[in-house]
């Protein structure tokens, strides 16, 4: 009796590793296929922002192609579960990450807000480091602008403000005043 029970489970265990078996496997050449996919899509997106960013510092360019990759992952990931047929778990766990990403934005709206305004102060023309600017009740020169701060020499002192405040409204002093 006992002896039939182990022979019936193993049984049963090589019949369902024999069913999951094909998933399995097209799951796993969908992750090889999907790596080098990845590895070719993040190459051309570093070389678009490379082409698109070309004197801001890699810390930017960084940071978005962090994002994309990570997007991309995420993506490879909740396709792999589908494939080997957990769908409900990919569905579960997409519905969570989106929930968890929307409590995580409202948190830190601020920051992102901070760096939004980060890159359209890095891209804008008439606001370069070495311009006097006035931002609010700041008047100075601007020495560092950083994704979520920028940095002004105001008789001396380093005045840091966040980058939301100063795009709002600036101005920048004519140099020949």
């Amino acid at each position: 009796m006992q002896t039939n029970i182990v022979a019936d489970a193993l049984e049963q265990f090589l019949t369902d590793v024999q069913t999951v078996l094909p998933d399995l496997i097209t799951g796993l050449v969908f992750l090889v296929i999907a790596a080098v996919t990845i590895k070719v899509v993040m190459f051309a997106v570093r070389a678009i922002l490379e082409q698109a960013l070309p004197g801001e510092a890699p810390v930017y360019r960084q940071f978005i192609a962090t994002i994309v990759l990570v997007f991309l992952w995420f993506g490879v990931a909740l396709s792999f579960l589908s494939i080997v047929g957990l769908t409900l778990v990919a569905a579960s766990l997409g519905t969570a990450t989106g929930f968890l990403a929307l409590g995580v934005s409202y948190a830190l709206s601020g920051m992102i807000a901070d760096a939004v305004a980060g890159v359209y102060l890095l891209r804008d023309p008439d606001f370069n480091p070495g311009d006097t600017v006035t931002a609010g009740d700041t008047t100075g020169e601007v020495t560092a602008i950083e994704l979520r701060k920028t940095r002004f020499d105001v008789e001396g002192d380093t005045v840091v403000r966040a980058n939301a405040d100063i795009e709002k409204r600036w101005t920048k002093v004519s140099d020949d005043a």
